[in-house]
């Protein structure tokens, strides 16, 4: 049965109107983004099953590539690119909650502007936050893109942002897809390096972070930095 031949206060468009978005399912949102169905299930049916399989998490969505969505009947590229958007766009939002210019000085902060962003992705990244000289956020950028288990960052880029806009600290925040919170011999390194070259033109090193699905590990607060 199509959408459009339920009762109009059953229809997503339609109830989201009259009640609001908190009337409705994640199934019911996403069917309004994607629009339409396949053959033998609605939209609102095609997405439930979707989410029923990835036990109704939006992180869990989040994490799938487009072909793996497309493996759906009824979902296209267009459709699994929407899906993909409308999850990074609600893990953005979550990131907000952080009030804007926010002190990044402990470590339970910054985890937390870094995780919704991060914490969930199925590849590596490594990030630099860049503070002004009272630890507030400047700015905040993806430096690495890698694999599984990897990310290769450039260092003199790093420091270049960095000095280009100002900044008086900087912290760095990366990834584990396995959902390990221990640091690799890698992770080690790239402190080192990191540290040894912020020092060498005046910044300060606040943090190196690895968040996952289980939290978050600091270097500073476990004496490493």
């Amino acid at each position: 049965m199509s959408i459009t031949s339920w009762n109009a206060e059953d229809r997503p468009r339609e109830k989201f109107a009259a009640l609001g978005a908190t009337a409705l399912s994640k199934a019911e949102l996403l069917a309004i983004l994607v629009g339409s169905g396949s053959t033998d299930l609605s939209a609102v049916e095609l997405m439930r099953q979707i989410l029923t399989d990835h036990h109704n998490s939006i992180h869990e969505l989040e994490r799938l590539t487009v072909e793996q969505l497309c493996a759906y009947k009824g979902i296209g590229p267009a459709k699994a690119v929407t899906i993909l958007a409308a999850c990074a766009l609600a893990c953005r939002y979550a990131s907000e909650e952080i009030a804007p210019r926010s002190k990044m000085d402990n470590a339970e902060v910054i985890s937390r502007y870094f995780s919704p962003l991060i914490a969930n992705l199925g590849h590596e990244e490594c990030h630099v936050m860049l503070l002004d000289n009272s630890l507030r956020l400047i700015a905040s950028r993806c430096v690495s893109v890698g694999g599984l288990s990897s990310a290769s960052v450039d260092v003199r880029k790093v420091m270049k942002d960095a000095v280009l806009s100002d900044a008086s600290a900087l912290v760095l925040c990366h990834n584990h897809p396995s959902g390990s919170l221990t640091p690799s011999r890698s992770d080690d390194d790239l402190t080192r390096r990191v540290r040894e070259a912020a020092t060498a033109v005046g910044l300060r090193m606040l943090d190196h972070i690895i968040v996952s699905t289980d939290g978050y590990y600091s270097y500073q607060e476990n004496g490493k930095l």
